[in-house]
């Protein structure tokens, strides 16, 4: 026979109830918990990225720029007058000495223009032969009548004399003395303008010599011009170096300033560095510099600074003070490092990709041995070329990622494998 059973529904529920309650606890727990965890971090590759040490101790502050060799003595050599080439003596490339004739010009109106003034210069002389003659005859003559009109004084004179002595014996008449004293006296007054008028003569003849030798110097000096112009028609190098450019062809016309031709000497160049303007600021006359030719370093000091700024940098003349290697020549294309000063006793550190002076950046910083990079502010001073100096942040021996780490920028753990 069956048994009836008692119901058992109201525990059933009571038991899904409970059950469902603790559910909702348990996944509200656990969702709780993960929201507090934080994110994984990702892992990077060691062979991927550039570690550096922070350091204590001197730092040399340098600026780096690339330029090229160029001569310290070029000499760019001009046309004189209007002429045409004729043709070239010498190719650029060309080892060349002072009297060297590059090229030759011609131009048949200076010819004629020289001649001239060759004519002028020599007419001009012997008109000075011709008036220094004529006035030597003047002047001789003047001498002539002032010793005519002193002998006729002296005589005047002595016959005064005579006469005055005989009056004092009574021999003479007062009258006769009178008259041989005013004699005597016109003859002194003529004899004292006839000196001055020798004396102006003198001048005179001095002052048109003078003036005539002004037109011999005036026509001499045209003649010299014409003749240097035409002798600038043979093309000279004027130094020793090298011909580098000539610029012009045969056949071709060129005016007076018109460059025919370019030349250096090879043995004495410096270098054109340029340098970014934000950090040309620093640079000074004298400080020691060093070039790096591809083909051995050599050290200089700069000599020149441009007051310009031309595409954002700076251009900076280094003189070379040691010889310059084999192969150096003008155009080679070098690199320039120019010492600002030395710091001592600073914290620094490899210079990181992003890292500007006087700047706050983020640098993932090694820990747990190295097997992981946290992210630390780091407070940066004034820079160099491969070092930068570390105001805050970090302390000797941490070690830090100097690697482009922009794609973990938004990490501030990672994890190195």
């Amino acid at each position: 026979m069956d048994i009836q059973r008692p119901s058992n529904a109201r525990a059933k529920k009571i038991r899904r109830i409970a059950y469902g309650t603790i559910a909702v606890m348990l996944l509200g727990g656990v969702t709780y918990a993960l929201s507090k965890l934080k994110p994984a971090a990702p892992t990077v590759d060691k062979g991927t990225v550039w570690p550096g040490t922070v350091k204590r101790g001197s730092m040399v502050i340098e600026v780096r720029g690339l330029g090229t060799l160029v001569p310290e003595d070029i000499r760019w050599i001009a046309a004189r007058t209007d002429a045409r080439v004729d043709r070239w003596v010498l190719r650029p490339g060309a080892i060349v000495k002072p009297d060297s004739i590059i090229m030759e010009l011609s131009d048949p109106t200076l010819q004629q223009t020289t001649l001239d003034a060759d004519y002028q210069l020599k007419g001009a002389e012997a008109d000075l032969a011709n008036l220094r003659v004529q006035v030597d005859s003047d002047l001789m003559s003047q001498k002539a009548n002032e010793a005519s009109v002193r002998s006729d004084y002296e005589q005047a004179k002595i016959n005064h004399e005579v006469k005055e002595k005989l009056a004092k014996q009574g021999l003479e008449s007062a009258l006769n003395e009178q008259l041989t004293r005013v004699q005597m006296e016109q003859l002194a007054i003529r004899v004292q303008l006839e000196g001055e008028r020798t004396k102006i003569s003198a001048i005179s003849a001095k002052a048109k010599l003078a003036a005539q030798q002004a037109k011999i110097d005036e026509a001499n000096a045209l003649y010299q011009l014409k003749k240097s112009q035409l002798e600038a028609l043979h093309v000279r190098a004027g130094i020793d170096g090298v011909l580098q450019i000539v610029p012009v062809e045969v056949g071709q016309n060129v005016t007076p300033g018109t460059n025919l031709a370019r030349v250096a000497d090879p043995k004495k160049l410096k270098a054109e560095i340029k340098i970014a303007e934000t950090q040309a600021k620093d640079v000074a006359f004298g400080q020691k510099a060093s070039i790096d030719t591809r083909n051995g370093i050599v050290n200089g000091h700069v000599s020149r600074i441009d007051p310009s700024v031309v595409n954002g940098t700076v251009t900076v003349d280094v003189s070379i003070d040691d010889p310059l290697p084999p192969g150096a020549r003008p155009d080679l294309s070098v690199d320039g490092t120019i010492t600002i000063e030395s710091l001592k006793d600073v914290l620094y550190v490899d210079r990181p990709v992003h890292g500007q002076a006087d700047s706050t950046i983020g640098l993932f910083k090694l820990v747990d041995n190295g097997s992981e990079a946290v992210r630390v502010n780091v407070k940066l001073g004034r820079s160099s070329v491969n070092t930068i100096e570390v105001l805050s942040g970090l302390k000797v021996g941490d070690q830090v990622l100097l690697s482009d780490m922009s794609a973990w920028d938004a990490f501030e753990r990672i994890q190195l494998k």
